[in-house]
């Protein structure tokens, strides 16, 4: 984008991502802008109303669970990404005041998936938790994986089928979390469990030494889940890797200039 936005926010749920203002806020004043990254929690019903004042200020930013399918849908116009995925988590204005939305999930998710990989993502089976937004990026990225399937098991079957009837000869439902993980070499929680820092989606104990684990939630300090994993000597991680990257990604929509990946990490190193 050419302009520089009016206004800079994260719309969501304010303990899921509580580090972003902190990552962000540290990349502005590493490049000279003078803009601040703030926290904006939003209630569903609210969201339209919201982002139609965003709109008048010329705002940009990102978005959070509950929110990225309806913001896709309140976008004026899609990134071919956002519009696949069906899911927005990065907005800005246009120069003629559309407002425009992408989707960097699907880019942090493939990296942070990449480097528990090793970096090879050929011919992986990934056992997938959810049907939602975050879910939908995972298929993205993965679908750029060559000889790769999907696994998916999520709570409502309805919303399950919806998402694998998108993308025909990778993703295949399954009745349970046992189903999903049979001879997978990746699990990925992409559903909400975890961000009361108690939930654990599968019980650490029941998942195989050889697979790794990835959950797209994320706490200070790692999620008890992710902790749990690694305690038994599984390769895991929660979302924080993602969330940097796909917040890189925004800052490069918004900006036109790449993010300082460095000075992003150092602000929220554990």
């Amino acid at each position: 984008m050419t302009m520089l936005p009016g206004r800079l926010v994260l719309l969501g749920h304010p303990v899921a991502h509580s580090l972003s203002p902190v990552f962000q806020n540290a990349a502005l004043a590493a490049a000279g802008l003078s803009l601040r990254y703030e926290l904006v929690d939003v209630a569903a019903d609210a969201l339209p109303t919201v982002v139609q004042d965003l709109v008048a200020e010329r705002a940009a930013g990102n978005v959070t669970v509950p929110h990225k399918e309806v913001m896709a849908s309140l976008c004026g116009r899609l990134t071919p990404l956002a519009a696949r995925v069906g899911a927005v988590n990065t907005f800005w204005c246009d120069a003629d005041g559309v407002l425009a939305g992408d989707n960097t999930d699907v880019g942090g998710f493939d990296k942070s998936a990449r480097g528990l990989l090793d970096g090879d993502s050929a011919r992986r089976t990934v056992a997938l938790l959810g049907a939602g937004g975050a879910a939908a990026a995972v298929c993205e990225a993965v679908q750029g994986w060559a000889g790769a399937e999907i696994r998916l098991h999520a709570r409502t079957p309805e919303r399950a089928a919806q998402l694998a009837a998108r993308y025909p000869g990778l993703v295949t439902v399954v009745a349970g979390v046992l189903d999903a993980m049979d001879g997978a070499d990746l699990l990925v929680n992409a559903t909400p469990l975890g961000l009361d820092g108690s939930m654990m989606p599968v019980a650490p104990g029941m998942i195989p030494e050889r697979m790794a684990v990835l959950d797209l939630t994320y706490r200070r300090g790692r999620t008890p889940w992710i902790s749990a994993c690694r305690s038994r000597g599984l390769r895991a991680d929660d979302g924080l890797p993602m969330l940097i990257e796909q917040g890189a990604l925004a800052f490069e929509r918004w900006f036109g200039m790449p993010a300082d990946r460095d000075v992003m990490w150092a602000a929220v190193r554990r």
